[in-house]
């Protein structure tokens, strides 16, 4: 079967019999901005919407009664269990924390917790994880900044974000909080929000994922798809050819949606006439939800396990040498640092070490050198580790302490084409594999191997593994997948493509990547990049 039409088949199915879900979030002045908004929506788009406003937990809300003023839609207080369904309005109740699992609404009692007082957030986060493209999210009116990390996860999810115009709100804050992650699609009013809703429900991402399959000649979609991955390449020298197809297509779809278009052959043409869009299609393939200290168990593992191995009878004055490529914006580097910058004051105090962090993204390579994120941060990092490697700024924002931003040096560099780094004790790769087909795993897993040192360690993340490649790693911790190298005969030549640009005027046709002899002695090469 054809791969677009496979991949297609595969998200339309796993979405079927399932109602796309609009997250509305507010704070100070929403109740108004929510008003706006049902006033302004049809009552038959097909959609569900799901209110959440911070509430006083120990008063009666009236908002349900109130918002129901404003259509004709049923507007109901959420209750736990509850079915969700298209056309109607759901609003938070007082003292409660909402999350969603299979369309249905689930509450827990607000309590203490920092999670649960960023009830806007919580919410998101669950929508994109429970309806991936089938998810919206909107952030209205307020102070502070909840719904920011939300809006995050659905759009790296495959679902389509809003802000409300920091003109038309009455607390600008909490939009423009939201806008400063640049997970945020539109920025519009109330009204103009839906508006646009009204226009994106005619043709839903999963609807323009389930057309992939059904042009009368597959081999012709194939071939705008070509040509998209070969502007892509030319604009913003990545290769995406042999990217796992169901994230290109899913990505693909939603931009389609936002800018209302059906056929990929349109949006191919789109392209070739707008440079602007081919980078934003770029960035939406690259964006994931990143974290500090993202599944804790594994960190434990790493310093219980490989840590003292990474100290064991090193010689003096010797680096200890970590590698993250693909780290994103930097909060998995940083971890790593805070994490081993811990360890080492206890156990070898004189040790010093380095961390290269790499990724394709110019973007996030400069988010994760300047060292800054919100204060949601201390949602997952300790308020020790807060106190001791964090400066919180003037804007409310933590930076990273310069004692750790020195040890990190952040470079742009794709895995898949560039001369991989050397003399490495340790590479994190975490969640970077399951994007990657097999061709290019199979490229990859052999770099990593001359990468590390005999003794070196590779850590992967918790849905991958080393595949056929046990010839070369053998596994120490199945759960929190980390690796040894192993000393065995790599058939590695470290020859790589001779250029990610292709210029100017060529057939848009898909060719397998040629690897030519390089001219210039690459290993030297990445033995140096380290001296």
């Amino acid at each position: 079967m054809n791969t677009i039409k496979k991949t297609s088949q595969t998200i339309s199915e796993s979405n079927s019999d399932s109602v796309t879900i609009v997250g509305v979030g507010a704070s100070a002045g929403g109740l108004e901005a929510f008003k706006h908004f049902l006033e302004n929506l049809p009552i038959d788009t097909g959609l569900a919407y799901v209110l959440v406003q911070h509430l006083d937990p120990n008063h009666e809300s009236l908002s349900t009664d109130i918002l129901s003023r404003s259509t004709k839609m049923p507007v109901t207080e959420a209750k736990d269990k509850m079915k969700i369904e298209s056309n109607h309005v759901y609003m938070i109740p007082p003292g409660f924390c909402m999350g969603v699992s299979n369309s249905e609404l689930k509450l827990h009692p607000r309590g203490d917790s920092h999670k649960h007082q960023r009830v806007i957030d919580f919410f998101l986060r669950e929508l994109a994880e429970d309806r991936k493209e089938n998810a919206i999210g909107i952030v209205l009116s307020g102070t502070g900044n909840d719904g920011s990390e939300g809006l995050v996860a659905i759009k790296a999810a495959g679902g389509i974000t809003f802000a409300q115009s920091l003109t038309s709100a009455k607390f600008d804050e909490m939009p423009k909080n939201a806008i400063a992650t640049m997970a945020v699609d539109l920025i519009l009013t109330p009204q103009e929000i839906a508006n646009e809703l009204a226009n994106i429900a005619i043709k839903l991402p999963q609807e323009v994922v389930k057309a992939f399959d059904l042009d009368e000649n597959e081999a012709v979609a194939g071939e705008h798809l070509n040509k998209i991955f070969l502007l892509l390449r030319n604009v913003c020298h990545v290769d995406f050819t042999y990217y796992k197809s169901n994230t290109i297509l899913r990505r693909l779809a939603r931009r389609m949606t936002l800018h209302r278009m059906e056929s990929i052959e349109d949006y191919a043409n789109y392209l070739l006439k707008n440079p602007e869009e081919v980078k934003a299609l770029y960035a939406d393939i690259l964006i994931h939800v990143t974290q500090f200290f993202r599944d804790p168990e594994a960190y434990e593992s790493l310093i219980r396990d490989i840590f003292p191995k990474l100290i064991e009878n090193r010689p003096p004055g010797l680096p200890i040498r970590i590698w993250v490529p693909a780290c994103s914006t930097g909060e998995e580097v940083y971890s790593l640092a805070i994490a081993f910058s811990e360890f080492l004051s206890d156990k070898a105090p004189n040790t010093a070490f380095q961390i290269f962090a790499s990724d394709v993204s110019e973007r996030a390579i400069q988010k994760a050198r300047a060292g800054e994120y919100s204060e949601n941060i201390s949602q997952v990092v300790s308020s020790e580790r807060m106190k001791r490697f964090f400066t919180k700024s003037d804007s409310g924002h933590y930076k990273v302490n310069k004692s750790i931003r020195d040890v990190c040096l952040f470079s742009r560099h794709d895995l898949t084409v560039d001369p991989p780094f050397a003399k490495i004790d340790l590479i994190s790769c975490r969640n970077l594999l399951i994007y990657l087909t097999n061709v290019l795993q199979k490229h990859v897993m052999p770099l990593f191997h001359y990468s590390l040192v005999p003794k070196g360690y590779l850590w992967l993340g918790k849905s991958e593994t080393v595949g056929g490649f046990t010839n070369l790693f053998s596994l120490i911790d199945k759960a929190n997948k980390t690796y040894a190298r192993k000393d065995a005969p790599n058939k590695i030549s470290l020859q790589f493509p001779a250029s990610t640009y292709v210029p100017g005027n060529q057939h848009f046709a898909r060719k397998t990547p040629s690897f030519v002899k390089p001219t210039v002695d690459i290993p030297k090469i990445a033995d140096l990049a380290l001296q």
